[in-house]
């Protein structure tokens, strides 16, 4: 189960609302949807929570960049929601990396052999099944090296990686008296306590 929340700062306090993020595809699109509720360009916070998962934390001041923060990233990134916040920049990437790599296993198959390219003729066939026979004798003693790692947990197996755990601007709450040894103890429910320390407890109860 989902929730989303949204705390616009105001000159008398906070205001919420509940947000609805069927329209949301992109982070563009939060941000204008954070940006859209700012008052005088003031501070919105758009908290993002996947029940005993993961929350996030999007922080959008005035016209600048969004600031963001993930209490799991490897959970996120199992959600259509936390595939918004996790972008190339947050993650290390380079931007439009899995793009790429999309677009290259299109034109090339598993054997390396582009769309349309001849196989080779039978003879470098036949030269090649010599050479894997040979590599296959040699290597029938050799043990079962086992599985692979992880691409997951792995940082060297490729741009499809997540890390485990938080991710994003530690600091993203330290203005509003959460600091970042309190938001890393953040996990269930962590809006609540969110709101108390911005004094936004009594408008946020009033939308959930």
């Amino acid at each position: 189960m989902y929730f989303a929340a949204l705390l616009a700062r105001t000159e008398d306090g906070w205001e919420a609302s509940d947000t609805e993020l069927d329209d949301v595809e992109t982070l563009s699109d939060l941000t204008d949807l954070a940006q859209e509720a700012s008052v005088d360009e003031d501070t919105v916070l758009v908290y993002i929570e996947q029940e005993d998962a993961w929350f996030g934390i999007l922080r959008v001041d005035g016209e600048e960049d969004p600031r963001i923060y993930v209490s799991d990233a490897s959970a996120a990134a199992r959600s259509s929601y936390g595939e918004i916040l996790l972008t190339d920049e947050l993650l290390g990437r380079e931007p439009g990396a899995e793009d790429e790599i999309a677009a290259l296993e299109e034109l090339v198959d598993l054997d390396g052999t582009e769309d349309g390219e001849p196989d080779g003729s039978a003879s470098s066939s036949a030269t090649t099944t010599d050479r894997t026979t040979t590599r296959d004798a040699d290597t029938d003693s050799d043990p079962d090296p086992g599985p692979g790692p992880d691409s997951r947990s792995d940082p060297d197996s490729g741009s499809d990686y997540v890390p485990a755990g938080p991710i994003g601007e530690l600091g993203i709450l330290a203005d509003f008296g959460v600091s970042e040894k309190d938001l890393l103890t953040l996990r269930t429910d962590a809006l609540t306590e969110i709101a108390d320390a911005l004094g936004a407890s009594e408008v946020l109860e009033a939308v959930r």
